[in-house]
């Protein structure tokens, strides 16, 4: 949910070097300081193309497009894979729920179709619904805050006995081992163990440059943006605490949890507290949660594709920076998203970590574009002029903090999760994430470096003078005089 709530109000009217494709589409952590720094800078530099138009506007000159390319790769990356993360979480649930009261046993080929059918009926819903958006959010706002309590309240009140609080807060469950071999805990250490332990949190807590990706969609976006970052992540963690503890204080047997024919440690306490009918109940409530986040991290992903392929920063940008005239939305790049976030699930065929391994990338590939903008910040904070929010004197010391905790995660979340390790417990992450960085260096390198110059600023109608519904009254010589500026 923390990038999900995008505070997605009325449009403003764009300009750009694309003509009238800006007006069509105008129609339509786990550190607490990384997210307040963040919503500074978005507050101060509202755009859909988010951190990599941020490292542009607060690196100098001449370092600004190597700066804002490496961001947007680092962030489309990051994008592409927290939709696979939550998506494919979705497919695996709709397996596991499928199982019960039938003799339905799921493998990774029938996962990966249910996965493809959810990333199919998610593109058409932002291919066709794009006008529903606004209302789905809010829907999906409600049904992640009156689910949670009310899945949390079934099962405390159903559950035939609960856990102390000395087994919740105090036991240690080394998880890491596979087959019967060793965990971390003993091979290393229990700290390596809480370490690589992190992610889960780090990966709940991130995906917030959504409300970013979608300011230019929206009323009064200097301040909107910061609104929906922190309104994303103070629910999430709230509500999110609520849950561990609910389904913790839940377990009636940790081994059959751990060891639950359903694969879903999480099903099973829903069938051991409220049996096979309320498990499938509350089972469709998380669906439904996970459904929902899937489908705006789609609107998320198209939006910065979107805009870093009408600023040039990716194959075939002239196809996908196109927006549909008929439907107002870039569906070109609503499909380009959903493919690769299927094509990023499909080591799970051969892999069984492969959803971990997804979260790692997601986690590593956002935050580092994250991260950029605000080392950036810190570097070069002559170049940083205020937004409406701001930190005042904390500003520094929480963006030094920031880019600290950024520059442990990404080294954190690449190392084995399992043990030991194989083909099957590999994390790829480390693979897909060198491939990225290795391409956006070397391909900058060998050429993006005489073309690429960063992105296109994009200028409001109100700070043309002219309203909002008065997209008419701006002239083309306007169009064409502030088109071309760039940072």
């Amino acid at each position: 949910m923390s990038g999900r709530s995008t505070n997605n109000e009325k449009a403003v009217v764009p300009v750009s070097k694309d003509d009238e494709d800006e007006a069509e589409l105008a129609r339509m952590g786990y550190k607490q300081e990384l997210s307040d720094s963040f919503q500074e800078i978005c507050s101060a530099h509202p755009t859909s193309g988010g951190p990599y138009y941020w490292a542009a506007m607060l690196a100098n000159p001449e370092s600004a497009p190597l700066a804002s390319w490496i961001t947007g790769w680092f962030n489309l990356l990051g994008q592409v894979a927290v939709t696979t993360g939550i998506s494919f979480a979705c497919a695996n649930f709709l397996s596991t729920v499928a199982e019960f009261g039938t003799s339905f046993v799921p493998t990774p080929k029938t996962t990966i179709g249910i996965y493809a059918a959810v990333l199919v009926s998610q593109g058409l819903i932002n291919t066709f619904g794009v006008h529903l958006l606004k209302y789905l959010n809010n829907v999906s706002v409600w049904w992640h805050s009156l689910g949670t309590t009310s899945l949390v309240i079934a099962i405390l009140a159903r559950a035939p006995k609960h856990q102390s609080a000395n087994f919740v807060f105090r036991t240690f469950i080394d998880g890491t081992g596979v087959n019967g071999n060793e965990g971390w805990g003993t091979r290393a250490s229990h700290a390596y163990v809480c370490i690589i332990g992190l992610l889960m949190a780090q990966y709940t807590l991130t995906g917030y440059d959504a409300s970013a990706h979608m300011t230019e969609e929206t009323h009064n976006a200097a301040m909107a943006g910061s609104v929906g970052i922190i309104m994303a992540l103070g629910v999430s963690a709230v509500l999110g605490w609520f849950l561990i503890l609910g389904l913790l204080f839940s377990i009636q047997d940790l081994e059959t949890t751990l060891s639950s024919s359903t694969g879903e440690p999480v099903a099973q306490i829903f069938l051991d507290t409220v049996g096979e009918k309320g498990a499938i109940v509350l089972m469709v409530i998380v669906i439904g949660a996970m459904y929902f986040c899937g489908t705006f991290s789609v609107t998320s992903n198209s939006r910065m594709m979107f805009a870093f392929a009408r600023d040039g920063g990716i194959p075939g940008h002239k196809f996908f920076r196109r927006v549909d005239a008929k439907r107002g939305n870039p569906v070109r790049t609503v499909w380009l998203a959903c493919t690769l976030s299927f094509c990023l699930a499909l080591p799970s065929l051969g892999s069984s970590v492969a959803f971990s391994a997804a979260t790692s990338i997601a986690t590593i590939g956002l935050y580092i574009s994250y991260g950029i903008p605000i080392a950036l910040r810190v570097i070069y904070r002559e170049r940083f002029v205020r937004g409406p929010f701001h930190l005042g004197a904390f500003s520094m010391p929480v963006a030094i903090g920031a880019v600290v905790w950024i520059a442990f995660i990404a080294i954190a979340f690449i190392l084995p999760q399992a043990n030991p390790v194989d083909s099957q417990t590999l994390n790829y992450s480390i693979v897909c994430v060198g491939i990225v960085a290795l391409y956006s260096v070397g391909f900058w390198l060998i050429s993006a470096r005489n073309w690429f110059s960063g992105p296109i600023r994009q200028i409001s109608a109100t700070e043309m003078g002219v309203s909002n519904t008065s997209e008419s009254e701006v002239s083309n010589n306007e169009r064409a005089k502030n088109s071309e500026t760039r940072y």
